[in-house]
């Protein structure tokens, strides 16, 4: 195979980054924008020895599973993936995505997973759900000031402000802000000139308070004329946070370390489930406020509590999942690094008036150990929330270790769960339960919570001793 053949391939999956894989020869090919069951021509961009990128020509054999995408920008934006695919299909590949993790990568028995995998958690209505958008802004050719998302893989805006997945009342923000632009004059930012004082807006939602946080990224110490901006903004029904904050480095790092305060408070608030959060524009808290408490629904009921036990939330955030799990343990202690998301964390205990979560700044790999032997903190149940990456292999010996009775894997990377479940089945635990959680439909990534428990040693031996063979 080589650049710029033209071939025709059948899709049979989806990559990580929702590319169509359909194979030519043996050979594989990535090809963007098509979906399974398509039959398309393509013409290859890039070949390497084993596999290669193709550029979708045209749609020879449309596929069963094909739809129109809901957005007009959906091939050029590099958000929705798979929104070219019907959504019952999305939840069966993202099924067998976490499926085939574990059985190749986790060495998981199929026979056991056919008793223990549960139906992904899909949406009944998988669009509007993102309670958060990042809007970059710049200017087009003509130099008139757009916003909008980032293509695949680059740094070109593509102009849209009405996301089908993002919250309606974003567009009426975003115009707020571009008209308040022009007409004081204010440039958007550059990243090629480094100059420009408005480099992105951030909007958030209270999807249950119905509450909306507003905080521009500037390359400056404070916006002109924020004030009027500010009066505009709280116009909208259910404004409570104008914010803005300071980014003056060449990065590719949205926010900024400094923040100040336009209008309102400097956070919003939401609940999942009967707890309420406070979020402010730094804080972490999950896109998707519906699954999210089916996610931790799932996680509280695979934790199987009574009321006496003592959990560890490894990776806690905020404390999300550590304060729901505190609605029915003895005592649950939170470990996260970063040391804004564990003041939050406790701020949200706080307000919840939970006396049971104690947290701790730290990495999961050296406060765990550091408890556990020193201060003696055994863990009945163990629950983690890992980045991308998993979990350290440290975190995982001294999880071990400590021998809790169940561990309950949260996951946004059914490749690095499958890693590390195979190492937990190599030391005496195993899977019981599996259920994916579609945090994020038209993309390719789903979450994913298991269940180990420790396995209990059935086998003993009998030895007969007779006393005058001991003389």
């Amino acid at each position: 195979m080589k650049k710029n053949d033209m071939v025709k391939v059948t899709i049979e999956d989806i990559g990580v980054n929702g590319e169509g894989i359909g194979k030519v020869d043996g050979y594989t090919l990535f090809i963007k924008d098509a979906v399974i069951g398509d039959v398309v021509e393509a013409k290859v961009t890039k070949a390497k020895k084993n596999y290669g990128y193709a550029r979708l020509v045209n749609i020879a054999d449309e596929s069963e599973f094909r739809v129109t995408p809901r957005c007009d920008v959906a091939r050029q934006c590099g958000g929705c993936q798979i929104q070219a695919m019907s959504y019952a299909r999305q939840l069966e590949y993202k099924n067998e995505k976490v499926r085939n993790n574990l059985i190749r990568l986790g060495g998981v028995p199929q026979e056991l997973l056919d008793e223990v995998m549960e139906p992904v958690c899909g949406m009944e209505e998988p669009y509007r759900y993102r309670n958060k958008a990042q809007f970059p802004v710049g200017t087009d050719r003509e130099g008139n000031i757009i916003t909008g998302f980032y293509a695949g893989r680059t740094h070109q805006i593509i102009p849209h402000m009405d996301c089908a997945i993002g919250r309606a009342e974003n567009k009426e923000i975003l115009n707020i802000i571009i008209s308040f632009m022009k007409e004081f004059g204010l440039s958007p930012y550059d990243e090629t000139s480094h100059k420009g004082l408005i480099r992105h807006i951030l909007i958030r939602t209270g999807y249950r308070t119905g509450e909306i946080m507003v905080c521009i990224v500037i390359n400056g110490n404070g916006i002109p004329h924020g004030d009027t901006l500010a009066e505009r903004l709280a116009e909208i029904p259910g404004m409570t946070s104008v914010t803005y904050s300071v980014n003056r480095e060449k990065t590719n790092v949205i926010m900024g370390r400094e923040a100040g305060l336009l209008w309102g408070q400097a956070y919003i608030t939401d609940y999942i489930g009967d707890i309420k959060y406070q979020i402010s524009p730094l804080s972490f808290y999950q896109v998707n406020p519906v699954q999210t408490e089916r996610l931790y629904e799932t996680a509280l009921e695979y934790a199987g509590l009574h009321g006496d036990e003592t959990v560890w939330d490894l990776y806690c955030g905020i404390g999300t999942i550590s304060l729901f799990l505190a609605q029915k343990a003895k005592h649950v202690y939170g470990v996260e690094i970063v040391p804004q998301a564990i003041e939050d964390a406790k701020k949200n205990a706080q307000i919840n008036g939970i006396e049971n979560a104690r947290f701790y700044v730290g990495k999961a790999e050296d406060v765990l150990p550091e408890k556990y032997e020193n201060d003696g903190i055994h863990a009945d149940i163990i629950v983690v929330d890992p980045p991308r990456k998993g979990c350290e292999e440290s975190v995982l010996h001294t999880m071990v270790k400590m021998q809790p009775e169940r561990i309950v894997y949260v996951s946004c990377d059914s490749a690095t769960l499958a890693r590390d479940v195979k190492y937990l089945r190599g030391s005496g635990y195993e899977v019981k339960r599996v259920k994916g959680v579609d945090m994020f439909p038209h993309t390719g990534h789903t979450e994913v919570v298991c269940l180990l428990s420790k396995l209990k040693s059935s086998k003993h031996i009998e030895v007969e001793l007779k006393m005058d063979k001991l003389i």
